[in-house]
């Protein structure tokens, strides 16, 4: 038998399929999990005390199919299809498990003038299912887009993967600090945001200095080989 590989959400319902040849039917058919060589279900018996594995089998149909309930990272790995026949014989099906995940675009610190628009971009991904709802924070109050601020929208696009804009207009100091997003489905996210009043961030501060410092060097090194030069052109004239 050969190998594939096949990938899952976490929390997702999953289903592992071994078919097996008609004249292989009479011997046992098992299923093992390679990380700690746990024989999982023999026929169709299951050997764990964990209820979520479980194994099937169609009488009309070649497969024998592993279930895995609410997938789990811990579950990722090689499981093998064993068939009982001398010799015996195996199918193996490395299985991936991914985790829904969200993350604010340019992070973690964003720096914007004072007076312009704050415009953060919140993506999620490997989720099974767009989230119900994705709340946004300023610290840790959610931000409301009717508030008598004014000026704040939430665009949300849904699809494979879902994207969520935060707009906040004419950006104020006071609206510096941490932003979250919150998806139903995910882990949060979070940015810091720097509302600048005429200042430059320090990253850029420091990378002046470091260029002044340079050029300093450079005027200085042309210096002393002008000063070399004269010196071995006088003695040389002596």
């Amino acid at each position: 038998m050969n190998a594939r590989e096949t990938r899952n959400i976490c929390g997702e319902y999953d289903s592992r399929s071994c078919q097996i040849s008609k004249e292989s039917i009479i011997f046992q058919v098992s299923w093992i999990r390679h990380r700690d060589l746990h024989i999982l279900t023999v026929g169709g018996y299951t050997y764990t005390s964990d209820q979520r594995f479980q194994a099937t089998h169609s009488p009309q149909t070649d497969d024998w199919t592993l279930h895995i309930k609410w997938a789990q990272q811990r579950d990722a790995g090689v499981y093998e299809c064993q068939v009982s026949t001398q010799p015996v014989r195996s199918f193996f099906v490395t299985l991936h498990v991914v985790v829904p995940s969200a993350r604010i675009l340019g992070g973690p610190d964003l720096h914007v003038d004072i007076g312009s628009t704050i415009n953060l971009t919140c993506l999620i991904q490997f989720s099974p299912e767009p989230p119900a709802y994705i709340f946004w924070y300023h610290e840790d109050e959610v931000i409301s887009y009717d508030s008598s601020r004014g000026g704040v929208s939430v665009v949300t696009e849904k699809g494979a993967a879902t994207t969520s804009y935060l707009l906040v207009q004419d950006a104020t100091p006071a609206d510096s600090g941490r932003y979250s997003c919150s998806p139903s489905n995910a882990e949060v996210a979070s940015v810091r945001v720097h509302v600048l009043n005429g200042e430059r961030p320090a990253a850029m501060q420091t990378g002046s200095a470091g260029l002044s410092n340079s050029w300093r060097c450079i005027v200085a090194l042309l210096a002393v080989a002008v000063l070399r030069a004269k010196l071995l052109h006088a003695l040389l004239d002596s």
